[in-house]
């Protein structure tokens, strides 16, 4: 390690800041030399994974098989979206901008995870220096395996036909790029619990969150409002207490809904506060969505309705339901239903309520809950 007019640095110590005191030396007073708690980095590790939301919200667990081989790592994480990673988790979130790939491009770590086909990303992956490097390189300006390990995840990207096949969930997926197998890890996240957010809610009748909207890509998720309203008739007949979830583009769907039924609607909010909504709710109703990534890592029960997408696609740890509709449906990754009318017409509301009473009750169970 470096001496500087006479004083040990510890650089590799994962206390140490370059720029401002370390923690240790705040609280305590200490310096390099005799330190204490002085903890070498093991490795530095840089993880790239830049979006969607809901994407890096399910590429956390990897953090925890990370943690249970390297548990002195340094963790660095390169994203779109710094807010909704686990701040207590990761040692250095980075958003992605000009300062970070400055940095990045005049660093180096001992393993780089690219789990992202994005250009952008797979020319990080070929310029930042690592000593192992796993996920997604460049090859003729398009994204490619950097070896076999991401081979499987490669081909189901590029050919619906081998993706319909695919038996593996996308956790079990990412783990495989990186060299592992999936165990069962959990998401790790924040609820956010200690913002101080208060609800209106009477917790002694089952809060059931129907999160009602699944974004401008794939429209052929959307379930009609008819199909919502029999619904919350359904679970209001039960006395649950319905709560109606989305952001700003559901916000006159959610209006509407609550003023034909009375259900619960408190506006939308920004990410932190919706995380913390949901994290009330004992049952999520949900389309493939952004809320859905949430609930999985809140830990909720959940009703999955899923049309266009492989299920075996959705790790749901045993706490929920994936539940389609009667007719199979011809779109597969499809923003259009190819026949005009989209097959969730053909997934019964009452059908959706079997199943999150299954979840209130696992005794009423309507087979295995997925895995």
């Amino acid at each position: 390690m470096p001496v500087i007019n006479g004083e040990l640095v510890n650089t590799d110590c994962s206390y140490f800041r370059g720029d401002v005191p370390c923690q240790p030396n705040k609280q305590e007073g200490y310096h390099c030399a005799g330190c204490p708690v002085y903890t070498p980095i093991q490795k530095r590790i840089l993880i790239i994974k830049l979006g969607a939301i809901g994407d890096v919200i399910r590429t956390t667990p990897l953090i925890r098989k990370i943690r249970q081989e390297y548990p002195q790592a340094k963790i660095t994480w390169l994203t779109h979206t710094p807010a909704i990673l686990p701040k207590h988790a990761v040692d250095e979130i980075l958003k992605f901008d000009l300062p970070a790939l400055i940095y990045l491009q005049h660093t180096s770590f001992d393993i780089l995870y690219n789990l992202d086909k994005d250009k952008e990303a797979c020319a990080l992956h070929d310029c930042v220096r690592a000593d192992e490097k796993y996920g997604y390189t460049l090859e003729h300006g398009v994204a490619f395996p950097a070896n076999h390990l991401a081979n499987h995840k490669y081909l189901t990207g590029i050919f619906d036909d081998i993706s319909l096949k695919n038996t593996k969930s996308y956790v079990e997926e990412i783990f495989e790029i990186c060299g592992w197998e999936f165990n069962g890890e959990d998401y790790i996240f924040d609820n956010h619990e200690d913002k101080g957010y208060e609800w209106p809610f009477d917790y002694q009748k089952p809060l059931i969150g129907l999160n009602t909207g699944c974004g401008d890509r794939w429209t052929t998720r959307l379930w009609s409002e008819q199909k919502w309203l029999a619904l919350i008739k359904l679970l209001q007949e039960q006395n649950y207490q319905v709560v109606l979830l989305g952001g700003e583009q559901e916000h006159a769907r959610n209006q509407s809904l609550s003023s034909q039924t009375g259900a619960t609607y408190l506006g939308y909010f920004k990410l932190e506060q919706f995380i913390n909504l949901m994290h009330q709710m004992d049952i999520i109703v949900t389309q493939v969505t952004m809320a859905m990534h949430i609930a999985i890592a809140l830990g909720k029960k959940m009703v999955l309705m899923n049309n266009i997408f492989n299920p075996h696609e959705f790790e749901l740890y045993g706490r929920g339901y994936i539940v389609q509709p009667d007719k199979a449906c011809s779109c597969f990754y499809r923003g259009t239903c190819k026949f005009g009318v989209t097959c969730m017409e053909d997934l019964p509301a009452e059908k959706v309520f079997q199943y999150v009473a299954a979840c209130l009750n696992p005794a009423k169970a309507l087979g295995p809950v997925a895995g």
